[in-house]
């Protein structure tokens, strides 16, 4: 396989995200991985962190029709997935579409609608389809669910269930910058200026391809068994109540051949592995007596208990 499709992608959507959010190239290249995976992302960080803003150039750098949705407590299902309303110059019931039917949605702070507008994105998320009154409407690729939320403000929010954290493929923080990157800001055009000039770097062809052919990236016998050993350990921790599914091993697995071709690689090594887990894990487990925040340094942990193969490649 070429994996240089791969390195040209990353490096396209990097160079043209960094006109607008300065020093998070890495995670610029998750929401990549994450892309090519047929994933969704939550980005979760404290306010003003620039969550929105890195979306909307992430958005317009892959094309395709897009569309943001501010989430309130009043929003209701059928806003987001539409209606069938009386047309009554025709004497037919007609299906006006929601929003949910662009291609990349952004969910603008998630958890402050009700878990009953929560529920409207599980099917989609999960299949790619939307049902109303019956019917089935399959949405266009690539389709990609990118939603935030501030993990500190409790007032007049809904946490979100487990089951629907399980479906968003990633979870990822920007945190601040540094003290020179952000003067470089202060220095530059306002962003929003800069954003309505970002224009399309990937073809939705090439979206396409990638994801055909991500599979062709090798994963040796003694990778698979990390994973699994990763995985397992989440299950049998007594710290743990909930371990990761079965889909958040076919994440970690994927994640890493992606990764893997993205650095030039088509075979998978544990550095890979080790790399994405602390994006797909920690929000697909659930400790006993910390709030899930701590999740990301407790996987830390628990991956450096793991002996790490050595590859005879």
């Amino acid at each position: 396989m070429d994996t240089a499709v791969f390195v040209k992608v990353k490096e396209s959507i990097t160079e043209n995200c960094r006109r607008i959010i300065v020093g998070k190239d890495e995670v610029i290249e998750q929401l990549a991985v994450c892309l090519i995976a047929s994933g969704h992302i939550l980005l979760e960080d404290v306010p003003g962190t620039g969550k929105t803003m890195l979306l909307r150039a992430f958005a317009r750098s892959i094309g395709g029709e897009f569309k943001r949705i501010q989430f309130t407590p009043d929003l209701l299902p059928s806003d987001l997935t539409g209606i069938n309303y009386f047309n009554q110059k025709t004497g037919e019931f007609e299906f006006r579409p929601g929003p949910l039917f662009a291609q990349i949605i952004l969910a603008d702070e998630i958890n402050r609608a009700t878990p009953r507008s929560q529920s409207a994105l599980l099917e989609v998320m999960e299949e790619k389809q939307i049902s109303v009154d019956g019917t089935s409407y399959p949405m266009k690729e690539p389709y990609m669910v990118m939603a935030t939320q501030n993990p500190i403000e409790s007032y007049g929010t809904f946490p979100l269930p487990e089951a629907q954290m399980d479906r968003f493929f990633m979870r990822l923080k920007l945190g601040y910058m540094t003290r020179e990157q952000e003067i470089s800001v202060l220095r530059r055009p306002d962003a929003k200026l800069l954003l309505e000039e970002l224009s399309p770097v990937v073809e939705t062809e090439e979206i396409e391809e990638l994801r055909r052919s991500y599979g062709e990236v090798r994963v040796s016998e003694d990778v698979a068994d990390y994973i699994m050993n990763i995985v397992e350990r989440t299950r049998s921790n007594e710290a743990i109540v909930n371990g990761v599914s079965a889909r958040g091993t076919l994440a970690l697995y994927r994640a890493s051949q992606i990764y893997a071709a993205m650095q030039g690689r088509d075979y998978v090594i544990p550095e890979d592995v080790r790399k994405e887990a602390y994006c797909v894990l920690p929000h697909r487990i659930m400790l006993v007596s910390s709030s899930h925040h701590d999740s990301v340094r407790f996987i830390a942990n628990l991956i450096e208990e793991i002996e790490v193969p050595l590859e005879k490649l």
